[in-house]
């Protein structure tokens, strides 16, 4: 199989996605630090420095993590990252994203989504997103993309165990959502 790049550059009117980078630490934790972001979150406290620490580090090791630029203002306003390619079951899994509040609801969600979900149609046959029973934001927004409730688990989060939602989404489900939407 061929060398596949789940960190590319990718873009459309409304923004840039680009591999993450150390130098974007202090600007992405400026939108990480809003704790209403992660209110529905497990790890709620990600935006105090020594829990941002520890999810940048391993954004940064994962090598499969993008920052969003918003294309007008030329500014990071959040990031989003892949994660356990299994080339035997043609799938990856998605999450980790995070926008400021600024960019909550309107068109920016589902543009970052189309971005990063027809680049890994183009390699896998499914994208599998994991999210906390307890975070019906991303739940709702998930929906609109047009997957489909899986499985219930529970996932380790730094040594903890929390109730998750396993929703997988394939190339049909997801031209289904692209065709409601327009």
């Amino acid at each position: 199989m061929k060398t596949v790049s789940w960190q590319p550059e990718l873009e459309n009117e409304l923004v840039l996605l680009r591999p993450l980078e150390r130098s974007d630490y202090e600007e992405l934790y400026q939108v990480a630090s809003d704790p209403l972001i992660w209110e529905q979150h497990p790890v709620y406290s990600r935006h105090k420095r020594e829990e941002y620490d520890i999810f940048f580090e391993e954004s940064l090791d994962l090598g499969m993590s993008l920052v969003i630029i918003d294309k007008e203002t030329n500014k990071i306003f959040g990031s989003t990252r892949f994660y356990d390619f299994d080339e035997n079951d043609s799938s990856i899994k998605m999450g980790g994203t995070f926008l400021d509040r600024a960019h909550w609801g309107g068109s920016y969600n589902f543009s970052i989504k189309e971005l990063v979900l027809d680049y890994a149609f183009r390699i896998v046959d499914k994208v599998i997103f994991e999210i906390a029973e307890e975070n019906i934001r991303s739940q709702k927004a998930s929906s609109r993309f047009g997957v489909e409730e899986k499985e219930h688990f529970m996932k380790e989060i730094q040594g903890k165990k929390y109730p998750y939602i396993l929703y997988e989404l394939t190339p049909n489900l997801w031209a289904n959502a692209k065709r409601m939407r327009a």
